[in-house]
């Protein structure tokens, strides 16, 4: 493991420095400026920062090799200005995904580019220990010679789970995990930070970062302007949600938000996983047990319908491998059940737009990254 940096010093990565409200709106700009780079003249309009903060900001940026000068720029009024670029490659974060049966771990650097990946059958039934130990050892092998800093592992499985803590409840259909530390097992096994959180958290979080500059919003059309609402259904070998609400991810009191594949719709329905009868969950993966893919999207956009009327959100995006096998028929399914609760509802502007997610098999992966890189811009938690 020597390979995998244990301290800050060791990466070169000033983590303490990174923190600051205002480094991590310059670190943003420069981030989403690209490889043209941005001048510190533009940096302080922008920001609200004088000149000279940003100044103080940037060398200190550039000293930790976080920023570097990508040239000069003609200037209306006296000497070109130097533009700045951020240096993607200065850190990297892991992103590893633990689905019922396989494990999905991707490296990113600082923009969220994945520079490496690896995929492979996982048992979550195996066991605590044995699980670890698997999931550390891919982490091990996608990093074994790449001579890169790490600034650590972010871990997005199947809730629910105390994200906080990084303390696993108890998974459906995996009770054996119910409480087990998952965040402190896993940082004492690879020496670097880990950070736990759902699945459908953590594909909603990297889509809030990387959509609002990829165009995902409300109309389709690429546009400026944040995702600050909406809701990402996630379909697999389970079902759940990850909420954004005003622009964050919205984890709940006890970070236990989004168990939306267990809302009781049908109290005579078949038996669960999680003990109750009716689950979204268990209708929606019989229905696709038998074919009845049709009727998959219609019950999944009830439970839609239900989120947009409680939350009023602005979008809906589907994920996850069973949508992926069938996406066209998920995406008019749950459509057209939105679609006619807004006729029914007299709603002037039309149904709330479905959509499949971007990201793809590995957009839980890359979310789970953004956990660590996400907080270094600003836009997520720490």
């Amino acid at each position: 493991m020597a390979y995998v940096n244990r301290t800050n010093a060791e990466s070169g990565v000033n983590l303490l420095a990174l923190r600051s409200h205002n480094a991590a709106l310059v670190l943003d700009l420069l981030r989403t400026a690209g490889e043209g780079g941005i001048s510190r003249l533009e940096l302080a309009e922008r920001t609200g920062l004088t000149p000279q903060a940003v100044s103080k900001i940037t060398a200190r940026l550039r000293a930790d090799g976080l920023v570097a000068e990508a040239g000069r720029r003609a200037s209306t009024g006296g000497k070109p200005r130097t533009v700045l670029r951020l240096v993607p490659e200065a850190g990297h974060a892991i992103g590893l995904h633990l689905d019922r049966d396989e494990v999905t771990v991707v490296l990113c650097d600082l923009t969220g580019a994945v520079v490496a990946e690896r995929r492979v059958p996982l048992d979550l039934g195996a066991g605590a220990e044995a699980v670890v130990e698997s999931a550390a050892g891919e982490v091990e092998a996608l990093l074994a010679g790449a001579g890169v800093s790490v600034l650590g592992v972010g871990v997005a499985l199947p809730g629910p789970l105390d994200h906080a803590r990084g303390v696993l409840h108890r998974v459906t259909g995996f009770p054996e995990w119910d409480g087990f530390p998952l965040r402190d097992a896993l940082a004492g096994r690879l020496g670097v930070r880990v950070v736990v959180d759902k699945d459908t958290n953590a594909a909603a979080l990297g889509i809030a970062v990387v959509g609002r500059e990829s165009g995902v919003g409300k109309t389709g059309d690429v546009s400026p302007s944040p995702l600050e609402s909406f809701a990402y259904l996630h379909l697999g070998t389970g079902l759940g949600a990850g909420l954004v609400i005003g622009g964050g991810v919205h984890r709940g009191a006890r970070t236990g938000a989004g168990e939306f594949g267990h809302q009781v719709i049908q109290l005579d329905g078949p038996p669960c996983g999680c003990g109750n009868r009716g689950c979204i969950e268990a209708l929606c993966l019989a229905a696709v047990d038998r074919g009845a893919v049709g009727e998959a999207a219609r019950v999944l956009g009830v439970g839609a319908a239900n989120l947009v009327g409680l939350l009023d959100i602005d979008l809906v995006l589907l994920g996850g491998r069973t949508v992926a096998a069938h996406e066209e028929a998920f995406v008019r399914g749950v459509g057209a059940v939105l679609e006619e609760r807004a006729r029914l509802e007299g709603v002037d502007d039309g149904a709330i737009p479905v959509r499949v997610a971007p990201g793809g098999a590995r957009g839980v992966a890359e979310g789970a990254a953004q956990l660590l890189l996400a907080p270094l811009f600003g836009r997520g938690e720490d």
